[in-house]
Order: structure tokens, then C-alpha cells, then sequence
């Protein structure tokens, strides 16, 4: 979850880019950061550390051509300044930034004990590992330390010893290298360089780059083989990575929704068929995500169901990896992740393929490495999605699903013209409904508790919106079948409970209607999300009505994303950086 964000190059306020860089990836979850940088004319190292948000800060680092910088989010050892990054050797000349966790510090730890540790990490072993190995090319050392390592990693290291010198390797971690006119990058993802170029290349497992001012090289960690790498052109732009004009990144991507389903439908055909096939064809489907992620894969079992007339079973990825092993060659994988690296997503997909299984995936960053995993990966073509909450990658995976769905039944055609239809419903639903979320969210916020009933297709919009809801405004949100209430939950309702029920005139609108009446009856705040208004609502959220019935998530999901949204800003809270939580879970 941490970021990473190295520079070598032209430009001699290497600090300062290396900053800049490290707030562009806030996104990621940090409790802490840290910049180093070699000053120009100099041998010697200077670093600076510090607690907290690094959202207004400024750097008083020397300038210089070299530097590396790093968010952590604590794993090993307390949220303190001695143990934020960098790390360095005991002789000082050794300098290294980390993203991963080292599963064997303790026993490299109680091999280097004449070395003086001063932290609690498990990084700082790398510095002093490659340190025993005395003042060879920097780029052997690590190679060297590196085989003595088990665990995952994304590393930035660089030493006094070749100033214009900077090591980047990876194993199970993002890290991508920027190419521009004035210097290279490393980084754990391209958003913090796109200002200067969109030229990129994807480190693979196992691969390291060894970085000077002018070039770059790539090699095979432990043979030190030079490995030849495709550059890839990055799509996004900077503008398209910033909040422009609004308050925070959540609202930008709530309001570019309609857009990004627009761009969710423009699929490879050939791709898009051949997936539908595999989905089709398989013996076993399994459907692999966690989060909202999960949520969105719940609802495309019930499209595929529905439609392919063909089951599957949805996974918690956190949960997968222990039934991993009953995988074989007639298990199709399908793989959920906005960012593609999710830690636990990947750890299943690795014993999985292990098996003979097929994997499958749905992802929003291109090269990835759930995508470079896959064996056919579909698109969400989003754009960069920055705030924690997912909002407009939710609606692209729904887009993707109900995209396959058809081509099983083999409607692409008409399932493409729904989703461009539902692209317009979703704008008329945040017109009708952002004046009035800022509206009950004045009320929300005042309460402990809050439910979220909802039946078939819906359900899975419930759980999703009291995820929203509880992620960034801290409110307990319990999101069930409106069916389950019976079974324990309505126990809990008492007067003023607020219950939102997500009840559309479809096939689940008399049963779900009935559940809400019963919360009703019990003193509830019944707040009726739905496309026809009814008396025993407390208050009502109008819903537009999309071309088919089965659309209803895309536009039920809307109205309770800026719910989530104006409960945080009512309550004083950055909805971008709800505390304790990550964009990106890159570690178990």
C-alpha cells in the first residue's frame, strides 16, 4: 500500500519532483514519508523524514540530479520517524526505499547483529545486507542481497559510492519506470510522473533497471542477464489524474461516471467474444475479488446466471487462496481489481495457475500484473481513479459484466446500446439527486447505525453502499438481503433507525417494499430509494428508469455514492483519505 517515486536525470531539484510525485500518490495510504537526495557536488547523502500528511509540506533538501522517496503505511514497527523511509547502511552509503513486506527480516536480522539497526522495519535488513557484500557495482549487491530475500518487494536503492546511479527491482509489488526527455522515473505507478512523460515500461517479476541520467538498462535479478523490454504509451493525462475544479477526487469521479461508462463499452471485439467463450466453457467458474471489487463480481454471477444461464461462485480473494489448491485445468479464474496488483487477489491467482487453472480478468491499469498474469483481460478504460472509495471503476466493472453477460447470450450489440442508454440515466440520477443526498446527509450524519436492505440484482448495491458510507464517514453500515432482516437484524431497529431500502419497480419491488414496512412498523427512517414514490417512505430518493430492469445497480449506486460523499464533508472528514485504509492493497 505504501508509494514509491524515484528520479535520475536533468532537472536539479530532484527533491522537489520527488515530493511532488509522493503527493500524487497520497492515494495509496500513508502514515508517514521521506525523501533522500544526493546533492549536487557532493558524496555524502541527505534525507529528511516525517510523520503525517505531506499534502502542504515543502522540502529544505539541497538540490541535486538523484533522489528517492517513499509513503509508508506501517506493517513492521510503529508509525515513527525512525522507522518511516529511507533506510540506510551503517556506513550511510547505502540508501534504499521499500514497498512490500520481507517475510524473512528477523532471520537476516539476527545474521547482520554486529550491524546497527535503527529501526524496527523489515527494510532496513536490505541496506545492511548489501553492505556485507562490500564495495562491488551497486547493481551485484543488490542482486546478491536479493537472493537472500523471500518476500515481496517493490525497491528504490541508490549509493554515494555511483551518485548517477539508481537500482529499481520488483517481486509481487507495482513498479513501472518513466522515460522523459529530462530523466528517468521509478515509480509505484505511472500518476506521479505524468506531468513530464507518458512514455512508461512495466518491470515484470524478478527483473531489475539500473538508472543513470541517460539511460536505462534492464536484467534478470539473479543471472544478471540484459533483458530487451517494450515501452508502452500511458493514456491517462496529468489533467485527467488531478481534482481540477472540484473539492475532492470522490466528487470528480462520481460526476465523470456517465463518461467513463461511455468509455467502458469500447472493448476489443475479438477480445470480448473470446472471454464470453471461456466463461462459457468453463467447467468451473470462479469469480475472484475483494471489496467493492467483490460486490461488482456478485453481480455479474447473477448476469451471468441470468443471462449465459451459467453459475459461478464468487470468492472473498482473502479466503480463495486457502481453497486455491482444488483448482485444475478445468477452472476459469475470473480475476475483479481496479489497480490490478491486490495482494490477495494475487496470491489465489498464483496457487491457481500453479494448478492448470485459466485466468481471467477484469482491470483498469493496463500492464498490471493481474494483467500481465491473465490469460484474457477486458478493460475497464476509466482512467485513474485516486480516491480510496471506489466510485466510477465500481460502475465500469458493473459495465464490463453486463458487456460479457450479453455476449454469452450473444447480444453484444444490444448489451452495448444498454449501457450507452444507462450512461445518460446515471447523469439524469446525479442531477436529481446531489441537492438532495447534501440534504439527508445532514441527517445521517448525526446517527451510530444504519441499514441497507435490498433484494436480488439490488443486493449487492446494498452491501456496497453501506461499505461507501462506513469507509469514509465512519457511520456503522450494515448493508443485507432484505429477506435476512428477519433473521436476527430487526432486532436492532428502534426508533429513528435510519433504514434505506433499494426497492425499483422490478421483480423484487412488492417482497422488498414488504421488509420495509416491517423496519416501519418498528420505528424506523425509512428512506425509500426507487423510481416510484410511495407513502411509507420517510423520505425518498427518486431513481430514473433505465431500458431494463436488470440496470437498476448502475443507477441505484449514484445517489448513494454522494450519500457516503456529504456525510464525510458533513462530519469535517477527507472523503480521498478515509483513515487506516488504502487505494491500493498491495500486501497481505
Amino acid at each position: 500500500m505504501c508509494g514509491i517515486i524515484g528520479y535520475v536525470g536533468e532537472l536539479q531539484d530532484a527533491a522537489r519532483v520527488v515530493l511532488n510525485g509522493l503527493k500524487k500518490l497520497e492515494y495509496r495510504g500513508y502514515d508517514s514519508w521521506g525523501i533522500a537526495v544526493i546533492p549536487s557536488g557532493s558524496t555524502a547523502v541527505s534525507i529528511e523524514k516525517h510523520i503525517g500528511h505531506i499534502s502542504g509540506a515543502e522540502t529544505m533538501l539541497p538540490k541535486g540530479s538523484l533522489a528517492i522517496g517513499h509513503t509508508r503505511w506501517a506493517t513492521h514497527g510503529g508509525v515513527t520517524e525512525a522507522n518511516a523511509h529511507p533506510h540506510v547502511s551503517c556506513g550511510g552509503d547505502i540508501i534504499v526505499v521499500h514497498n512490500g513486506i520481507i517475510e524473512n527480516f528477523q532471520e537476516l536480522r539476527d545474521e547482520l547483529s554486529q550491524h546497527t539497526f535503527l529501526s524496527q522495519t523489515d527494510t532496513e535488513v536490505i541496506p545492511h545486507l548489501m553492505e556485507e557484500y562490500g564495495k562491488i557495482p551497486l547493481e551485484q549487491a543488490v542482486s546478491k542481497a536479493l537472493q537472500r530475500v523471500k518476500g515481496s518487494y517493490a525497491i528504490l536503492v541508490f549509493s554515494t559510492r555511483e551518485p548517477e546511479k539508481m537500482i529499481a527491482v520488483r517481486k509481487e509489488s507495482p513498479l513501472v519506470i518513466g522515460l522523459s526527455s529530462n530523466g528517468f522515473f521509478a515509480a509505484s505507478d505511472a500518476v506521479p510522473f505524468l506531468e513530464y512523460t507518458t512514455k512508461a515500461v512495466d518491470l515484470d517479476d524478478g527483473e531489475m533497471a539500473v538508472i543513470t541520467r541517460h539511460h536505462v538498462e534492464y536484467y534478470d535479478i539473479p543471472s544478471m542477464a540484459k533483458k530487451e523490454k517494450q515501452q508502452k504509451k500511458i493514456t491517462w493525462t496529468a489533467e485527467a489524474a488531478s481534482k481540477g475544479d472540484n473539492a475532492h477526487y470522490m466528487i470528480k469521479e462520481i460526476l465523470e461516471q456517465p463518461s467513463a461508462l461511455r468509455n467502458a463499452v469500447v472493448q476489443d471485439k475479438q477480445k470480448l467474444t473470446a472471454f464470453a467463450k471461456e466463461v462459457m466453457n468453463a467447467k468451473n467458474l470462479k469469480l475472484v475479488a475483494c471489496g467493492t471489487s467483490r460486490h461488482a463480481a456478485i453481480i455479474g454471477r447473477y448476469l451471468f446466471t441470468k443471462l449465459g444461464k451459467k453459475p459461478a461462485d464468487v470468492y472473498i480473494a482473502s479466503e480463495f487462496s486457502y481453497f486455491a489448491d482444488s483448482s485444475d485445468a478445468d477452472t476459469v479464474i475470473l480475476a475483479v481489481s481496479q489497480s490490478g496488483e491486490t495482494a490477495d487477489v494475487l496470491d489465489g491467482l498464483r496457487k491457481a495457475k500453479g494448478k492448470g487453472a485459466r485466468i481471467l480478468s477484469i482491470v483498469n491499469v493496463m500492464g498490471s500484473t493481474i494483467d500481465r498474469m491473465s490469460d484474457i483481460t477486458l478493460y475497464l478504460n476509466c482512467g485513474p481513479e485516486v480516491g480510496v472509495a471506489s466510485t466510477k471503476a465500481f460502475l465500469n466493472q458493473l459495465a464490463v459484466f453486463y458487456l460479457v453477460a450479453y455476449t454469452m447470450a450473444g447480444k453484444t450489440e444490444e448489451g452495448a446500446k444498454q449501457i450507452k442508454d444507462a450512461a445518460h440515466v446515471v447523469e439524469e440520477s446525479i442531477k436529481l439527486n446531489n441537492e438532495k443526498m447534501k440534504m439527508l446527509a445532514q441527517t445521517i450524519k448525526k446517527f451510530e447505525h444504519v441499514y441497507f436492505l435490498a433484494r436480488g440484482v439490488n443486493f449487492p448495491i446494498a452491501i456496497e453502499g453501506a461499505l461507501k458510507l462506513k469507509e469514509i464517514s465512519y457511520v456503522h453500515a450494515e448493508g443485507m438481503p432484505a429477506g435476512e432482516l428477519k433473521h436476527g437484524t430487526l432486532a436492532l431497529i428502534e426508533k429513528g433507525t435510519p433504514v434505506i431500502l433499494i426497492n425499483p419497480t422490478d421483480y423484487t419491488y412488492s417482497d422488498s417494499l414488504s421488509n420495509g414496512m416491517e423496519t416501519k412498523a418498528r420505528g424506523a427512517f425509512l428512506i425509500g430509494l426507487s423510481n416510484q414514490i410511495n407513502p411509507v417512505y420517510d423520505f425518498f430518493i427518486q431513481l430514473p428508469t433505465p431500458s431494463n430492469e436488470l440496470l437498476y445497480p448502475l443507477v441505484a449506486t449514484v445517489p448513494l455514492q454522494l450519500l457516503a460523499y456529504y456525510t464525510a464533508c458533513e462530519k469535517g472528514l477527507n472523503p480521498d483519505k478515509p483513515r487506516n485504509l488504502a487505494k491500493s492493497v498491495t500486501v497481505k
